[in-house]
């Protein structure tokens, strides 16, 4: 999806969709529930943040004093700070979605379906200040230099 369309999406139906949503739900079960339910999804929500937040922080450390990458574990952690993000959102919608971020099975699935459509670039980058492509070891750089006290 190009970005004119996701900043529409975010922007104009989203917002509708969610009013429409709440209108639909304060209709049915009353106005004071409704706002009861979205308050209380939010603070569930919070402290779901914290739980998985947590574990996956405990999990980062484990990885690194391991010297492993915790690429999985960073991956959780950004699924968790949207599940979050969209949970302090009000509406029903976008709760959903941010619970759904924060279930460790769905967060698992949506990993998958990242790591499926990723793009993996491999390779040696040169040195910092440039060097030619492809040229393998360090490079040595003849000069002078002079010291000056």
């Amino acid at each position: 999806m190009k970005l004119p369309a996701v900043l529409f999406v975010l922007f104009v139906a989203l917002p509708i969709v969610e009013i429409y949503v709440l209108v639909r739900v304060g209709s049915v079960i009353g106005a004071l529930p409704t706002i009861a339910l979205v308050i209380g999804l939010s603070a569930f929500g919070a402290w779901l943040v914290r739980h998985e937040g947590l574990g996956v922080l405990q999990r980062v450390r484990t990885a690194l004093d391991a010297g492993q990458l915790p690429a999985r574990e960073l991956l959780d952690g950004a699924l968790i700070l949207i599940g979050g993000v969209l949970l302090l959102t009000p509406g029903f919608v976008t709760d959903v979605f941010g619970l759904c971020c924060l279930l460790p099975p769905v967060r698992a699935q949506l990993i998958r379906l990242l790591a499926r459509h990723a793009i993996v670039v491999a390779g040696r980058r040169g040195p910092p200040g440039g060097g030619a492509p492809g040229a393998r070891g360090p490079q040595t750089l003849e000069g002078e230099y002079r010291r000056e006290d």
